[in-house]
């Protein structure tokens, strides 16, 4: 695990270290900070905490909040419940994939975008819809999804 990363992961345990019940928590801000959660901090938890790797591994794992690969800097998840399905997704979602050049499920190179297909984002009236970084965008055509994602391609990085 570089320095820095472990540096963080454990200015995150001590937060939470002494407390009961924080494991999800102190997951999700594992996760939140380097934007997935590499196998080194698991085993880093599970060693300051005393907890089995196989215990973090099985609650990580779970939730679709928590990553073990590396995610891209946007995440994208295009619908594909019934209600958007039926309003035209599989195409946004065709579209999305073209101009990513990649596939549902995967990491641009460059890791700025990963891409999910989802179930349901819960707004049916909106279809087809789309959500990069918790920000919804509906009554989706593949003109609009390209144009969506033109914005988020032309955000200046952060430098560090």
């Amino acid at each position: 695990m570089a320095e820095v990363s472990r540096d963080k992961v454990d200015e995150i345990i001590d937060k939470y270290e002494g407390k009961r019940g924080v494991l999800i928590q102190l997951l999700l801000d594992i996760q939140h900070e380097l934007n997935w959660i590499p196998e080194e901090s698991l085993r880093r938890v599970s060693n300051r905490l005393n907890i089995p790797v196989s215990h973090i591994y099985r609650i990580a794992s779970f939730y679709t909040a928590m990553s073990l690969t590396p995610r891209g800097r946007h995440i994208v998840s295009i619908c594909l419940g019934t209600a958007c399905h039926v309003r035209g997704g599989p195409s946004i979602l065709a579209e999305t994939e073209r101009l990513l050049n990649i596939n549902a499920g995967e990491t641009t190179p460059d890791m700025e975008f990963t891409m999910h297909r989802v179930n349901c984002l819960g707004c049916c009236a909106l279809g087809p819809v789309m959500m990069i970084d918790g920000k919804y965008y509906g009554n989706l055509t593949r003109a609009k999804a390209k144009n969506v994602l033109t914005s988020y391609q032309q955000e200046p990085r952060c430098q560090s």
